[in-house]
């Protein structure tokens, strides 16, 4: 049956749970502010912000979202290119996006910081696309071990709560490791040249780690965290455009299923644009989980576990409620 993410009841709750940023910019004409009128928009300019994989990047690389708002309704899209979920939410903060996807974490970060966005729908939790990887050969053998080691992640990301979560479980304090914040890119240059002990990261980074450098994967969130992605936007923009919400949780969800259907194809699509190699996108869409849902009441208390988690740490200056990311 085909889901409706229309501006009824149902797209109040798609809009708790979608993780991506959509920025109300470059209106083209005055029919721009039409939108929460009820009457179709058109002709504006969008933003929307994505990182390297995830269905947001399937849905560029594929076009039909760019095609069928160019002649549904004339209106163009700006695709921005972050190397992180806090990246593009810091984007979002400060009006340069309109639309984007983050996993579980950047939000909590992003809304301590008093950006306005909102939640619009969620993917399935995927625990085993993100994981903690040591090098070849490493001494280190379990995530006790880290214990006084260096560990390198990207800061306020999905894979910053799995740390905090897997040395929890194992027993470790998080101050008794050493660790270091950087983007995926650098990140990764610090592995390789053997300057730390442990990476965090996700996929198709982690799956790319493994097949180039024959790195481990000491944990990943199976039976720890949830990994979920989510579709976030500002809240002016979600309740003055919730048509185009519409369409692009519409256009995300088919391209999902198509995604999920056709894991070659996809790994063959993608690997010229992200420049990573057909195999670790392979391995990558083997542990990845598929679907456009809607935010329930069980999913907006584990992103308030995970915010309450970080303010517990002092990782974020002050308590949040998430249902303050809600649209009513």
């Amino acid at each position: 049956m085909k889901k409706k993410w229309g501006t009824s009841k149902f797209v109040a709750a798609a809009l708790l749970a979608l993780t991506m940023v959509v920025t109300a910019c470059g209106n083209n004409g005055e029919k721009a502010n039409e939108g929460a009128s009820g009457k179709e928009t058109r002709d504006i300019t969008i933003k929307i912000g994505y990182q390297k994989y995830g269905t947001i990047n399937i849905l560029k690389a594929d076009g039909a979202l760019d095609k069928r708002l160019s002649e549904e309704r004339n209106i163009k899209i700006e695709w921005i290119e972050f190397p992180g979920g806090p990246q593009l939410l810091e984007a979002l903060n400060v009006g340069s996006l309109d639309l984007g996807h983050t996993g579980e974490a950047p939000p909590i970060f992003a809304q301590a910081a008093g950006a306005p966005l909102v939640y619009l729908a969620h993917e399935p939790a995927s625990p085993q696309s993100e994981g903690i990887i040591v090098p070849k050969d490493s001494p280190i053998k379990s995530v006790a071990d880290l214990k006084g080691k260096t560990v390198v992640l990207n800061k306020g990301s999905n894979v910053h709560y799995l740390l905090v979560k897997q040395l929890e479980k194992a027993g470790v304090d998080y101050k008794d490791v050493d660790v270091k914040f950087l983007p995926p890119a650098d990140a990764r240059a610090a592995f390789e040249k053997g300057s730390v002990d442990a990476w965090v990261i996700w996929d198709p980074f982690l799956a790319a780690a493994q097949t180039a450098t024959g790195g481990t994967i000491l944990a990943d969130g199976k039976d720890v965290v949830s990994n979920h992605e989510f579709y976030l936007a500002t809240r002016t923009f979600a309740e003055k455009y919730p048509d185009i919400v519409d369409i692009l949780l519409e256009e995300a969800d088919k391209i999902d299923a198509w995604s999920k259907d056709h894991p070659q194809e996809l790994a063959e699509k993608l690997s010229p644009q992200l420049g990573i190699d057909v195999e670790s996108l392979l391995l990558a869409a083997g542990r990845r989980n598929y679907g456009v849902q809607p935010i329930d009441e069980e999913l907006i208390k584990a992103q308030q576990a995970i915010a309450d988690t970080f303010f517990n740490l002092e990782l974020i200056p002050e308590k949040l409620d998430i249902n303050d990311a809600i649209l009513k």
